[in-house]
């Protein structure tokens, strides 16, 4: 018997921060959340959510945030 059995990653989920101001050029408006979260599949079937890791980038200096870099109001936002 063969069993497929692995992790992988789904599908991106990207939330826009209106309210949030990019703390390197300070633009009220141009962050982009991204969250992957990562599964365990059997059979290609998701079963439970192993990992999730969550980035911010601003569309107008191109520059990217890790959690651990969020601001207080980054995380305000994105509790919401």
């Amino acid at each position: 018997m063969i069993l497929f059995f692995g992790t992988r990653p789904g599908k991106p989920e990207t939330k826009k921060l209106f309210h949030s101001t990019c703390p390197y050029c300070q633009q009220k408006g141009s962050l982009t959340a991204i969250t992957i979260k990562n599964y365990f599949h059997i059979f290609w079937i998701k079963l439970f959510k192993i990992s999730s890791h969550t980035t911010i980038e601003c569309s107008h200096c191109k520059r990217g945030y890790y959690e651990n870099e969020f601001t207080e109001e980054m995380n305000t936002e994105l509790s919401k």
